[in-house]
């Protein structure tokens, strides 16, 4: 019997769900690749790593470069000799509406969450089919259920749930699992990092009453306590990596499985319709 270590990529491990997925995995045993963007921000990963008393693998990859994953999934490969599983967790979030915004920053968010989910997916399944290894995405219950202010980031998750829903009866012909790991609200750097100044963009515009009824709903979920950790919601990534049969679709909490039941249950549409109404108005 083999002694070899299985290996992982994970993309997007600077912070939250993909820093904990990280420290997760190398703790029961997996080779570690984290992977981020800019290694300078790799501190807090690093700590982490000490902390737990784990080693990882820090490499750089930029999802939406194509030489980048190139390099960094070949540089696994020249050094470990197998790829084992991938998880794709770099995201950016996104807030906005098409009237206040211009399509050409729509793109941008289809190019992180869409895209690079492709490109790292692209480049890895070759040695994930000599494996017969995993792949999972990160995805949110947005990717699920359209959410106001919220279009482009939906529109690229809801890309990827169609994506890797369409590809896993295809990859698994050849021993590949495919799954999507879909949190709900998570306390996380990620809802730092929307790149939104809520004084300067909510202003007298025809969007201006529903937009701060939004962002107040948004703001005390995320102070009431109700947001998951990081390490909660890694759990069901690790499902997705060590489950004998992974489902296609995990939620990472009761509360993301009810939400998401909503929507595959609505045949048509008024539950969703109602419900996120609710929360601008």
């Amino acid at each position: 019997m083999s002694t070899t270590p299985r290996t992982v990529l994970i993309t997007g491990t600077s912070s939250g769900i993909g820093l904990a997925a990280a420290v997760a995995a190398a703790r029961a045993g997996w080779r570690t690749i984290a992977t981020l963007r800019d290694t300078t921000r790799s501190e807090a990963l690093r700590k982490a790593a000490t902390e737990a008393g784990v080693d990882l693998d820090i490499r750089r990859l930029d999802v939406t470069d194509e030489a980048s994953v190139a390099a960094a999934v070949d540089g696994v490969i020249a050094d470990y000799g197998r790829l084992d599983a991938v998880i794709n967790n770099a995201g950016a979030g996104h807030l906005g509406t098409l009237e206040n915004e211009a399509v050409a920053d729509v793109r941008t968010v289809m190019e992180v969450n869409f895209f690079g989910v492709l490109n790292v997916s692209k480049a890895a399944l070759p040695h994930l089919r000599a494996t017969g290894g995993r792949l999972i995405t990160v995805t949110s219950v947005g990717g699920v259920i359209g959410q106001p202010f919220n279009e482009a980031y939906c529109a690229a998750k809801f890309a990827v749930e169609g994506y890797m829903e369409s590809l896993a009866p295809v990859a698994r012909t050849l021993g590949v699992s495919v799954s999507v790991v879909e949190p709900g609200a998570v306390a996380t750097e990620f809802v730092n990092n929307l790149g939104f100044d809520l004084e300067a963009d909510i202003d007298e515009g025809p969007y201006s009453d529903a937009l701060r009824h939004y962002i107040d709903r948004t703001v005390e979920r995320f102070l009431d306590g109700s947001a998951q950790t990081p390490a909660a919601a890694a759990e069901a990534v690790m499902e997705a990596l060590t489950a004998d049969r992974p489902a296609f679709r995990i939620q990472t909490s009761a509360w993301a499985r009810a939400f998401v039941g909503t929507k595959l249950a609505d045949v048509d549409g008024s539950a969703v319709q109602d419900l996120t109404a609710a929360w601008v108005d």
